[in-house]
């Protein structure tokens, strides 16, 4: 004698439907949590020197700090850092002397817009900062800057002050220690920490550097690059 009555049937619906409302809660459990990852997990820090490096193109002021941020021009994470960088010059009592520097490969060189993004636009409209491109990354390999949003502050006589990022996670404004350590230097203030985590993309993709060849390759592919 069949048991297939219509209470059973239903009960075996309900049970394929629980288990299949279980299977999409871990899928979308687990995708959060590995985006929560990715947003708080830094990018490589900078092996800052401890002064100005002399062969730098960008010119220090020697009255009153110099700032500089390497940055991607198609890194999406860098609008936070950049907007952090609005706040921070517009709360300054003193504002530094400030560069955004944007990092354009050898390989695009001749695409001559490559470099002009939304995100060059928005650095460009934020009143005392400079914008500058770095051929080959010539910029950022003086000052060891590995990730996009790495910013730098110099004393007025060229000692490092601060090497980190102005963001709490990859692509977050609002309030973090990066921005207060700046914060706090510009006006004199004692810091409790020299370095922050800097969160973006990678800088420089396989093959970007000038002084990369063949056999110093590595496999990471930057991606927005292209």
């Amino acid at each position: 004698m069949s048991d297939d009555t219509p209470s059973a049937a239903g009960q075996r619906h309900w049970a394929l439907w629980a288990v299949l409302a279980v299977l999409w809660t871990g899928a979308v459990t687990a995708g959060l949590a590995s985006l929560a990852a990715y947003d708080n997990a830094p990018g490589a820090a900078a092996s800052a020197p401890p002064r100005w490096p002399a062969a730098s193109r960008l010119a220090p002021d020697r009255e009153r700090p110099t700032l500089v941020m390497l940055a991607h021009p198609r890194c999406t994470c860098t609008r936070a850092s950049v907007g952090e960088l609005a706040e921070l010059m517009a709360r300054a009592p003193q504002r530094p002397k400030a560069y955004v520097v944007f990092v354009k490969p050898g390989r695009v060189a001749a695409s001559r817009a490559w470099e002009r993004t939304d995100l060059w636009d928005r650095a460009a409209g934020i009143p005392d900062v400079t914008v500058v491109r770095d051929d080959d990354g010539h910029e950022a390999a003086l000052f060891g800057a590995e990730t996009s949003g790495q910013t730098f502050l110099y004393a007025p006589g060229g000692a490092l002050l601060f090497s980190g990022g102005t963001t709490g996670a990859r692509g977050h404004p609002g309030d973090n220690a990066g921005r207060a350590t700046l914060l706090a230097l510009l006006r004199h203030e004692t810091a409790s920490r020299r370095t922050t985590p800097v969160f973006g993309c990678s800088l420089f993709a396989a093959g970007d550097r000038a002084s990369d060849s063949p056999a110093h390759e590595t496999t990471h592919a930057h991606p927005h690059a292209n």
